[in-house]
């Protein structure tokens, strides 16, 4: 294949997804010829019993019959969500609508089984708030899936609207560690010709492992999901930022390529 046809052809493209999740953008970026650099800036570290959250997350998911809707709040939200109502629920309870915020959440919970749901025109939770469904909530139940330290917006609009919320924190999204020789090698043996991040605990996780040397990075390109992404990544100092279509690879990816 000519490099006509490889248009990322020479760029260094840092992927930061959990290491569970990067397979999938690692090999659209080879396929156009980009050479991928795999840095997880997220462990995903499901909720145990030996963590205070887990006699709630335990008590939302038996009462799981009660809720109108089970919102999960990502793909990582809907795999280990998965594997909690396995455990308690060998059968679907009937009536509930299973929420993912955004087309890849949804479609996670339909790889696992779930009728996934997602609001249209977006992927966040102002998309979902946004929904006819989603309006008036008088005594409604609702159930949400998340990290611990997730965003409050969802949970605080919907009780305003009259919905009762539990929040169940399933899983914790820590910072891994990193040595010095594998910064350095990953991030500045070679210039990068481009960063993506899809989230702003990510992007402060990378700050953070590159410490007093963050600096070099922020005339680097990054990518980013979402205006509010976008302004977080300029208030820390980044100057070129791009936002693409999506948090999904095939977007983040397509951000990369000429206009």
């Amino acid at each position: 294949m000519t490099n006509v046809a490889k248009p990322l052809h020479g760029r260094r493209v840092l992927v930061t997804r959990p290491a569970h999740q990067s397979d999938r953008q690692r090999q659209l970026l080879q396929q156009l010829g980009a050479e991928p650099v795999a840095l997880p800036l997220l462990d995903i570290v499901p909720t145990t019993e030996q963590d205070a959250d887990f006699q709630q997350c335990k008590a939302c998911i038996l009462d799981l019959d009660l809720y109108r809707d089970v919102i999960f709040v990502s793909p990582n939200a809907a795999r280990i969500g998965a594997d909690w109502i396995d455990a308690y629920w060998p059968q679907l309870p009937l009536g509930v609508r299973w929420v993912g915020i955004g087309k890849q959440t949804a479609d996670t919970l339909t790889q696992l089984g779930f009728e996934g749901w997602h609001a249209a025109g977006g992927f966040d939770s102002e998309t979902l708030l946004a929904d006819a469904s989603m309006q008036q909530l008088g005594g409604e139940r609702v159930l949400i899936l998340r990290a611990e330290g997730g965003r409050d917006l969802l949970a605080e609009t919907l009780r305003q609207r009259g919905a009762r919320v539990d929040l169940a924190h399933i899983y914790r999204r820590a910072c891994p560690q990193y040595d010095a020789a594998v910064i350095q090698s990953t991030i500045y043996a070679q210039p990068l010709s481009a960063i993506l991040i899809t989230s702003g605990q990510a992007l402060n996780n990378l700050l953070q492992l590159c410490g007093s040397t963050a600096a070099r990075l922020t005339d680097t390109l990054i990518i980013v999901p979402s205006a509010r992404l976008a302004e977080l990544a300029r208030s820390l100092g980044f100057n070129r930022i791009r936002v693409a279509q999506g948090p999904d690879d095939q977007s983040m990816v397509d951000a990369l390529l000429p206009a």
